[in-house]
């Protein structure tokens, strides 16, 4: 028999995705002070270089606790450097080189409401898993919540650049990382997943803005606070909890978590930002939760079937 989560287990599910969409918001309307302050490259080598240190801290925190962290072999770290790539520097850069441009936030984040659909109509042929009726219903209205948002979004747009094509270039990024760390048989910890793509993340970054003539810092507050914040909160906590998510909920369930990132920043981004939030933005929010209790809702089985378990049980 399998095990059940319990009341305590599912809470924590519970609370580790609200905390997820939030984390995972905070990086769109960060991206936004950031590249305010200063060009999105320089943001993102010291945002790598602060989560460098703090993982390092950790590190050594544990190591001096006795809880020394296992060092993971190369074959299991080799491919996670691939997926690193894609999931933070072909995901992250293309989403603060938008930022910065003047995409705002809220369309940015199209990107993460977008995926849900994709990797829906993807996970049958590549990862052989089925995506219930049910889990398409709320899938389709999740991207209708979507159009909504974006088309208030789009309206308040005096013209089009081709930063747009940016987060698309993002979406297609993180899907990949997604499905290749699907595919792949090498497993690491979340700390170990962490450490692997910032490293990797750090090391693309850093010869970009060399090569840019954008290493150096800014001397400014605002840099220095909207840095450790972005390392903090969409680098490390958001991170740890989509993998960790992935891992537990599955990848339609998480993907579906992210419905609900796009309202959530329209919300944010219009109250810091001034962006538009109209009853059509209301009306995408109430829509992409219905289409996460949608594809979430566990399935039912037959009667005939939940008898032959109860049987096999006694």
């Amino acid at each position: 028999m399998s095990k059940q989560i319990g009341i305590p287990g599912r809470l924590l599910l519970v609370a580790a995705s609200a905390a997820f969409v939030l984390s995972w918001s905070s990086g769109f309307i960060i991206a936004k002070i950031g590249t305010d302050a200063a060009p999105a490259l320089t943001v993102l080598v010291w945002r790598f270089l602060v989560m460098g240190g703090i993982l390092l801290a950790v590190a050594a925190g544990m190591r001096l606790s006795g809880r020394a962290l296992r060092m993971p072999a190369w074959r299991d770290i080799r491919p996670h450097l691939t997926i690193g790539l894609f999931a933070q520097f072909g995901y992250i850069l293309p989403i603060y080189l938008a930022v910065g441009a003047g995409v705002s936030a809220g369309t940015t984040a199209l990107t993460d409401a977008v995926q849900p659909l994709v990797v829906a109509t993807l996970v049958g042929p590549l990862l052989g898993l089925r995506v219930r009726a049910l889990q398409w219903v709320g899938l389709v209205l999740g991207a209708l919540g979507v159009v909504l948002i974006v088309a208030a979004d789009a309206s308040a747009q005096l013209s089009l650049t081709p930063a747009y094509v940016l987060p698309l270039v993002a979406l297609a990024s993180l899907v990949t990382a997604t499905f290749l760390d699907r595919r792949t048989s090498s497993r690491l910890s979340v700390f170990a997943t962490l450490a692997t793509h910032a490293a990797i993340t750090l090391l693309a970054v850093t010869v970009l803005a060399a090569f840019t003539g954008t290493l150096a810092p800014p001397a400014s507050v605002t840099f220095w606070v909207s840095t450790a914040l972005t390392a903090v909160l969409p680098g490390l906590i958001a991170y740890a909890l989509y993998w960790y998510l992935l891992r537990r909920v599955g990848i339609t369930a998480l993907n579906a978590l992210l419905y609900l990132v796009a309202p959530t920043t329209a919300v944010v981004g219009s109250a810091l930002f001034g962006d538009p939030f109209t009853p059509a933005t209301l009306a995408g929010l109430l829509l992409g939760a219905v289409a996460i209790a949608l594809v979430i809702a566990p399935e039912r089985r037959p009667a005939a079937r939940r008898l032959a378990v109860r049987e096999r049980g006694q």
